[in-house]
C-alpha cells in the first residue's frame, strides 16, 4: 500500500498550508485575526481531510474526505484573492500559492477519480494528466468561478 506521505498531492496541501502559516504569520494583529485565521484554517484543512480519508475504512469515507480538502481549496484560494486585493500578500507570494494551487487540483481530481477502482492500492492514479487543467482554465478554479468536475 502505498503511504500518505509518499502521495503527490498530499505532499503539494502540507506545501500550501506551511506557504500559508509563514505569510499569515507576518501580518498585524488586526489582519491575523480576521482573514488570517481562516486562511491558516483553510490551508491546512487541505492535508488534514487528505490524511483523515486516507486513514478511513472505506474508499467511499475517503473519496468524501478528498471532496471536503477540494472544497477547503477553494476556500482557501479564496482568502488568496482577498489577501492579494487588501495587498497583505506580494504578487510572488500571490504566485507561488496559484501554482501550488494549480498542481493540487491537477492531483486532487486524479487522485479523487482513483479511489475505489484499483484493486491493488499500489495502482492510485495521482497523475495530473488524468485531471488536466488548461492554463487557460486557471483563473476560473482560483477565482471559485467553475468547480472542477469528476469525469
Amino acid at each position: 500500500m502505498i503511504k500518505l506521505i509518499d502521495l503527490k498531492v498530499y505532499k503539494i496541501a502540507l506545501e500550501i498550508g506551511s506557504k500559508v502559516w509563514k505569510i499569515v504569520d507576518s501580518w498585524d494583529y488586526f489582519n491575523k485575526d480576521s482573514l488570517g485565521k481562516q486562511f491558516v484554517r483553510a490551508a491546512d484543512s487541505i492535508a488534514l481531510n487528505i490524511a483523515e480519508g486516507y486513514g478511513r475504512f472505506h474508499y467511499k469515507e475517503n473519496k468524501n474526505f478528498s471532496y471536503y480538502s477540494r472544497g477547503s481549496a477553494f476556500e482557501a484560494t479564496a482568502c488568496l484573492r482577498k489577501a492579494f486585493e487588501r495587498k497583505l500578500i506580494s504578487e510572488e507570494e500571490n504566485n507561488e500559492l496559484r501554482k501550488l494551487f494549480e498542481n493540487y487540483f491537477r492531483f486532487i481530481n486524479g487522485y479523487i477519480k482513483s479511489i475505489g477502482q484499483a484493486k491493488d492500492s499500489n495502482l492510485i492514479n495521482e497523475d495530473p494528466i488524468t485531471y488536466d487543467i488548461q492554463k487557460s482554465d486557471l483563473d476560473n478554479y482560483l477565482s471559485n468561478d467553475l468547480m472542477p468536475i469528476d469525469q
